[in-house]
């Protein structure tokens, strides 16, 4: 069984917001795009490669935790769980997730990329034929309603990888509330990660083999594809920066010299060393992450770490 239900905006709607949200952050004096635009199709697959890397580490250790976690998940889930699953990407790791629980009823993936999400669920469905597969194409940065009823179900949610870190603490308490309101009463599984080598951030986040700098700049290339710019991908750069107090790291796309291109008919100027801010990974120690749960009203029912104590996952309870 399968349904498709597409929750976001209309595709003009959503391309009119994307030009607000570039003029705005391209304009700003520190210039920044919100990172959700770089999950278009080619994005996410350029990220798919990426956690397949060897420098990639949160995947590798995330994978190495996740089955003993599912598997204590599913003892308190029990039968027949909805499970909805917040920027489901390819949806692989859900399938660790779906064999460790007991006949599963429906899977909802939600996420930003159309025409990946369908093709990820389409994917994923043959394997699961006793499974509802449910695609809810929506920007989870706003608030989320399900296309399944969820009254008298076991819901239990899935936020895994990093990405709770792409939002500052105020926004991932924001979005731990919204996630509430969509889930209703719910479990809720979250991965975070709590490293801060330097060296082995420089690895993850740089990208030596060029898919990270590919990742970021592709955000050029849709700014110019869906609305109409002239940004040249080749006088750009890709950087990180390394930020404490929170703890983050930040990508960059550094002009190489001074330029002026064409926006929405704004003029969007740029100094040589001028940057703009692609995406950021906030690093969310156990403690912080409680902190932010309960502030957005959820119990830590659990925590499992990898050896080194660097990737976390939680099961929140609300």
């Amino acid at each position: 069984m399968k349904a498709d239900s597409l929750a976001g905006l209309p595709e003009q709607a959503e391309r009119a917001e994307f030009l607000r949200d570039a003029l705005t952050g391209l304009t700003a004096p520190v210039k920044a795009v919100p990172g959700k635009y770089l999950w278009d199709g080619t994005g996410s697959d350029l990220f798919d490669r990426i956690c397949g890397h060897a420098d990639y580490y949160p995947t590798r250790q995330e994978m190495a935790l996740l089955p003993r976690a599912a598997a204590e998940v599913a003892a308190r889930v029990g039968t027949g769980a909805t499970v909805v699953e917040f920027g489901s990407g390819a949806s692989r790791k859900i399938r660790t997730l779906l064999d460790a629980l007991e006949r599963p009823a429906a899977y909802v993936a939600i996420d930003i990329a159309r025409d990946y999400l369908a093709a990820a669920v389409r994917r994923l469905a043959p394997d699961y034929p006793a499974v509802a597969m449910i695609s809810a194409c929506a920007d989870y940065t706003k608030p989320v309603r399900l296309p399944v009823e969820t009254a008298g179900r076991t819901i239990l949610g899935f936020y895994p990888g990093t990405t709770i870190g792409n939002f500052p603490p105020a926004e991932a308490i924001a979005f731990l509330e919204r996630a509430r309101a969509t889930l209703g009463p719910s479990l809720f599984l979250v991965g975070t990660d709590a490293t801060t080598d330097p060296e082995r951030l420089r690895r993850a986040y740089a990208g030596s083999d060029g898919l990270m700098a590919a990742f970021h700049l592709n955000l050029l290339a849709r700014l110019n594809r869906e609305l109409n710019a002239d940004l040249d991908p080749d006088n750009f750069r890709h950087a990180i920066r390394l930020c404490g107090d929170p703890s983050r790291v930040e990508a960059h796309l550094v002009a190489r010299s001074d330029a002026t291109y064409s926006l929405g008919g704004e003029a969007i100027s740029f100094a040589a060393g001028e940057s703009v801010r692609t995406d950021t990974s906030h690093k969310y120690g156990p403690d912080a992450f409680r902190t932010l749960a309960a502030t957005a009203g959820w119990r830590v029912a659990e925590t499992w770490q990898d050896k080194a104590g660097h990737f976390n996952l939680h099961l929140l309870e609300g």
